[in-house]
C-alpha cells in the first residue's frame, strides 16, 4: 500500500513539475515575444492543469483542510483548460475563432459552479472536455488537409490524449478494470500531449525562426560586404570621375577666359566701331552744315575780288560814282561774308560745348535746342550719305519746357541715335515704295506727369516685327546689312538713359506702319 501510495505521488509531482515547468517557460518566452501569443495561451493552460493535480497530491490529507481547498482548485482550474485547449488550437495553426468558440468558452465558469452544487456537475465537466477534443481533433484534420505545419503531429497528440482520456471516465464511472495508478497513468496521458505537443511545435517553430534570423543576418552580413567594396568602388570611380571632370573643367574654363578675352576685345573693337560711325554721321552732319557758310563765304569772295577790279579800273576811267555803287555792293558781299562766318563760327562752338560736355557733368540745357541741333545733324548726315535722300521733319516743341539736368553730349547721343534710325527706316520704306510714299520723322517733347522732361522720336517707316521687339535693345543685336550697323545705338542709348540718367526708354511700333521710340528722364 506504501509503495503503491508512494508511485501515485510521485507520478503526480513529475507530471504537476513538467506543467509547471512550462508554465515558467512560455510565460517568460511571451513576455520576451508578445506578438506570438500562443505563449500565453499554453502558460495558461498548463498553469491550470499544474492546479489541477494538486488535488492528486493532497488526497493523502483527506482529513485536512488542504484536501477541500485543492479539490476547489480543481473544480475551477479543470473547465478553464479546455477553454484555454480551444484557444491554442485555433493560435497554432493561424486560424480566426468563431464567434460561438468565444461562447463556449464562457460555459467554463458555468461548470465550475455546477461541480460545486450540482450532483452532475461532474459530468457535465467530461461532455464539456469531449466537445472541446473533438472540436480540436476536428481542426487538427482541416490543418492537415490545409498542409499546416505540424498538423500530423498535433492530431497523433489530441487523439491519444482523447483515447486516453475517455478510457479513464469508462474505467473510472463503467468497467473498473484497470487499479488506481494506472488510472492515474490514464488522466495524465489524457492532458500531457497537447502541452507537450504545442510546445514542441513552439520549440521548433522558434528554432527555425532563430535559423531564419541567422539565415538572414548572413545574408546582411554578405550584402554589407558586397555593398561596402561596391561602395569602394564607386568612391574609386567617383574620385577617378572627379579628377577628370576637374581637369575637364580646367580646360574648360581656360577655353572660356580665352572666349571672354576675345569677347572683351571684339566688344571694344565694336564699340568704338559704333563710337565712329557716329562720329562720322556727326561729322557729315557738321560738314555739310559748315559747308553752306563756306560756300558763302568762298563766292563772295570771288565776286569781292572782281568787283575791287572793277572798281580800279573805274576809279582809273575817273567814273567815281560808278566807283561808289561798285564799293556799295563790295559792302553787302563783306557783310554777308560776315554773316555766313559767324554762322560756321556759331556751329564750331556748339560742337565745342558738346564736346566739353563728355565729360560726364551733368548741366542744364535746353531740350528742344538739343534736340533741334541733333535733328539736323543727323539729316543733314543721312544727306551726305545719300543725295537723293529727302524726308519731312515735323518739330513740336513744348513751350515753357524747363531746363534738364543732363549729361549734354550723352543725351546728344541717345537722340542721334534715334533720329539716325529714324531716318534710316524712312529711307529704306522710300526704296521699296517709290513716289507714292512721303518719308516723314517727327520729334515731340513734353513734361511727364511727375516731372523731368519727355521726347518721341516717330517715324512712318517699316516698323519692328513683333518676333524682334524684345530684342533691339540687345548689345550687337541689329536688322541692317553688314557694314552697316554695330547693334549697339539703341543698347548705349538705353545704358545712357535708365542706367546713367535715372530715365526709361521704351519703344511702340507697328509692322508696316513705322516705330515710336519714348525717352523720358526725371527732372
Amino acid at each position: 500500500m506504501f509503495n503503491t501510495r508512494l508511485n501515485r505521488n510521485a507520478n503526480r509531482s513529475f507530471v504537476f513539475g513538467v506543467f509547471f515547468i512550462l508554465t515558467i517557460l512560455h510565460f517568460a518566452i511571451y513576455l520576451a515575444y508578445k506578438s506570438r501569443k500562443l505563449n500565453f495561451y499554453l502558460a495558461c493552460f498548463t498553469f491550470l492543469q499544474s492546479l489541477t493535480f494538486i488535488d492528486g497530491l493532497m488526497v493523502n490529507w483527506r482529513s485536512n483542510g488542504l484536501y477541500e481547498f485543492s479539490r476547489a482548485l480543481f473544480c475551477a482550474a479543470a473547465p478553464a483548460t479546455f477553454a484555454y485547449l480551444l484557444f491554442m488550437v485555433y493560435g497554432l495553426f493561424g486560424y480566426s475563432r468563431p464567434p460561438w468558440v468565444k461562447w463556449l468558452a464562457y460555459l467554463a465558469p458555468l461548470i465550475t459552479v455546477l461541480q460545486f452544487f450540482a450532483s452532475f456537475g461532474e459530468a457535465v465537466l467530461i461532455w464539456y472536455a469531449v466537445i472541446i477534443y473533438g472540436i480540436t481533433i476536428y481542426v487538427a484534420i482541416r490543418a492537415l488537409s490545409d498542409n499546416k505545419s505540424g498538423a500530423v503531429l498535433f492530431l497523433i497528440g489530441q487523439v491519444t490524449a482523447f483515447v486516453f482520456y475517455c478510457s479513464f471516465n469508462l474505467n473510472s464511472y463503467y468497467l473498473g478494470l484497470i487499479p488506481f495508478v494506472g488510472q492515474l497513468v490514464l488522466i495524465d496521458m489524457a492532458f500531457l500531449p497537447p502541452a507537450i505537443v504545442i510546445s514542441v511545435l513552439l520549440a521548433r517553430e522558434f528554432a527555425q525562426n532563430n535559423f531564419s534570423l541567422q539565415l538572414q543576418l548572413k545574408q546582411v552580413e554578405e550584402l554589407s560586404a558586397k555593398n561596402m567594396e561596391q561602395e569602394q568602388e564607386k568612391q574609386q570611380i567617383l574620385a577617378s570621375q572627379n579628377e577628370l571632370l576637374e581637369q575637364q573643367v580646367n580646360e574648360r574654363t581656360s577655353e572660356l577666359n580665352r572666349s571672354l578675352t576675345n569677347l572683351k576685345a571684339a566688344q571694344a573693337q565694336l564699340i568704338q566701331a559704333e563710337k565712329m560711325a557716329s562720329l562720322g554721321e556727326l561729322t557729315a552732319g557738321i560738314a555739310h552744315e559748315i559747308q553752306n557758310p563756306l560756300n558763302f563765304v568762298n563766292n563772295f569772295s570771288e565776286v569781292s575780288i572782281e568787283l575791287l577790279s572793277e572798281m580800279g579800273e573805274e576809279l582809273d576811267k575817273g567814273d567815281v560814282e560808278e566807283a561808289k555803287a561798285i564799293s556799295t555792293d563790295l559792302k553787302q558781299n563783306l557783310q554777308k561774308i560776315n554773316q555766313h562766318g559767324k554762322r560756321a563760327d556759331g556751329i564750331v562752338k556748339g560742337m565745342l560745348e558738346h564736346s566739353r560736355a563728355g565729360s560726364g557733368e551733368r548741366q542744364l540745357t535746353d531740350i528742344n535746342q538739343l534736340a533741334d541741333e541733333f535733328l539736323k545733324l543727323a539729316y543733314h548726315g543721312m544727306r551726305a550719305k545719300d543725295k537723293d535722300f529727302n524726308a519731312g521733319i515735323v518739330t513740336n516743341f513744348a513751350e515753357n519746357l524747363p531746363k534738364a539736368n543732363i549729361v549734354q553730349q550723352d543725351i546728344g547721343r541717345v537722340l542721334l541715335n534715334l533720329f539716325n534710325n529714324a531716318f534710316y527706316a524712312v529711307n529704306e520704306k522710300k526704296k521699296t515704295e517709290g513716289d507714292g510714299y512721303t518719308p516723314q520723322v517727327t520729334i515731340t517733347t513734353f513734361t511727364p506727369p511727375l516731372g523731368g522732361w519727355g521726347a518721341i522720336v516717330r517715324d512712318n517707316g517699316n516698323g519692328i516685327p513683333d518676333a524682334i521687339k524684345d530684342k533691339i535693345m540687345q548689345p550687337f543685336f541689329t536688322t541692317k546689312p553688314t557694314g552697316q550697323g554695330t547693334g549697339l545705338g539703341l543698347s548705349i542709348s538705353y545704358d545712357i538713359v535708365v542706367k546713367g540718367h535715372g530715365g526709361k526708354i521704351e519703344v511702340q511700333s507697328r509692322e508696316g506702319e513705322g516705330s515710336e521710340f519714348v525717352v523720358q528722364i526725371p527732372g
